[in-house]
């Protein structure tokens, strides 16, 4: 027996899938395909956070840039160049400081398109009938599970 994949809700493996308590033998598995399911609310809030987090690591370098733009005008006026400078240098080292948070912020964005921003459902033909075995809006495991669930197919239909 070989394993394909498993997680705490589905097992893959050369003789069977087992889905939430459901098992198919692979034998009976005629065909497998995948279709796009109806949005929910959690992947609709997912790309509301994503757009959230683009906004606010965007914010931060325009308000520095204004900032920046307004401060060497306003030194350019009063001839007061050190205090420019000087406040100039402190914001370069804040931004230094903050690469870490940007680098988590940008791990959670990655992460957020890694599971995609839609609803895919895995379907078999099962004794002649359509059975739906798995819906999830996470995009990369539904990619696992689905060649997965190929592979297993593909190797019976080899030794049949």
């Amino acid at each position: 027996m070989t394993l394909y994949y498993r997680d705490d809700a589905v097992q893959v493996t050369s003789e069977s899938i087992q889905v939430g308590g459901h098992l198919i033998e692979i034998p009976d598995v005629t065909y497998v395909y995948h279709a796009r399911g109806r949005t929910t609310l959690a992947v609709r809030g997912r790309v509301v956070g994503r757009g959230v987090l683009v906004l606010l690591l965007s914010l931060p370098p325009l308000v520095a840039l204004v900032c920046v733009v307004s401060l060497a005008y306003s030194a350019q006026d009063r001839g007061n160049w050190t205090l420019a400078l000087i406040i100039l240098a402190a914001c370069a080292v804040g931004a230094l400081a903050m690469f870490p948070l940007l680098e988590l912020a940008l791990g959670w964005l990655d992460r957020s398109y890694e599971r995609g921003n839609k609803v895919h459902e895995l379907w078999v033909q099962h004794h002649g009938r359509e059975v739906m075995l798995l819906r999830t809006p996470d995009a990369l495991r539904f990619g696992q599970i689905y060649r997965a669930v190929q592979r297993a197919v593909e190797q019976q239909g080899e030794q049949r």
